[in-house]
């Protein structure tokens, strides 16, 4: 008997557990609120509370599996204090020391480059503004997902992260998807 799975690409909004249930009993937004989602679907990893963008929920362990590897790149859009240069570039491009697990570790090298301001619509709780000084954007591509990565990294080369969008995982981009949205497609691979 083949069983029919259900698939979603989804843009989390901000703010949002990556989770159907709230395990720590906070007031914060769950995925469930978005769509009647069937039963047994799952995020395939996540995205922290105050990090926004490209979600993919699956009925299918095996697909979820397959898209969590370093099989697949994933690529965020990163908004960092100060304005950053080629120099810290360089560092996020070969691999930076950052924590995990009360443990030194040197992430794998990946892709890293200043963008120019995405001009994503502004999200429900304001960053900061001009007169904190400067910022500037940087598109960060790793095929690892350790806890708070990205933020993680921006922070070991000296520019902390405000705002973390995720923007694709392998081929699949949040695109045109407005924030909150949830389209259900045919395959995930």
């Amino acid at each position: 008997m083949i069983k029919n799975h259900h698939h979603f690409v989804i843009h989390k909004p901000w703010g949002m557990i990556s989770q159907f249930v709230n395990p720590a009993k906070r007031k914060k937004r769950l995925l469930g609120e978005l769509f009647n989602f069937p039963k047994g679907t799952m995020a395939i990893g996540r995205l922290d509370v105050p990090s926004e963008g490209l979600l993919l929920l699956t009925t299918d362990g095996k697909v979820s599996e397959a898209i969590r590897s370093s099989k697949y790149e994933k690529e965020y859009y990163v908004q960092v204090d100060g304005i950053i240069t080629e120099n810290e570039i360089h560092q996020l491009k070969k691999g930076v020391e950052i924590g995990f697990n009360g443990k030194k570790y040197l992430t794998i090298p990946g892709k890293a480059a200043i963008i120019k301001d995405p001009n994503f619509p502004l999200r429900s709780q304001k960053i900061r503004d001009a007169r904190h000084g400067p910022t500037s954007w940087v598109s960060i591509c790793i095929r690892e997902g350790k806890f708070r990565q990205v933020r993680k990294m921006t922070a070991a080369v000296g520019f902390p992260t405000l705002r973390l969008i995720r923007v694709r995982i392998g081929k699949i981009e949040l695109g045109n998807l407005e924030v909150g949205e949830v389209l259900e497609v045919d395959s995930l691979m």
